[in-house]
């Protein structure tokens, strides 16, 4: 699968949503896969994050 980086973007959005809303039609298992989903997503931005300023503190994020 391919995805944009807005693309991923826009489903990580929906998928905090629903895990923070708790709709009644999504059970808790399904909520807690998401919210860890989401724990390791974000963990790994940070890391991206912080590697890439370890490469070059002076490049400005947006490239």
């Amino acid at each position: 699968m391919v995805l944009h980086a807005h693309e991923l973007a826009t489903l990580m959005t929906a998928v905090r949503y629903v895990a923070k809303t708790r709709p009644a039609e999504v059970p808790e298992s399904a909520r807690q896969e998401l919210r860890s989903l989401l724990r390791d997503y974000d963990q790994q931005l940070h890391h991206l994050d912080t590697s890439g300023q370890r490469d070059d503190p002076n490049r400005s994020r947006a490239g």
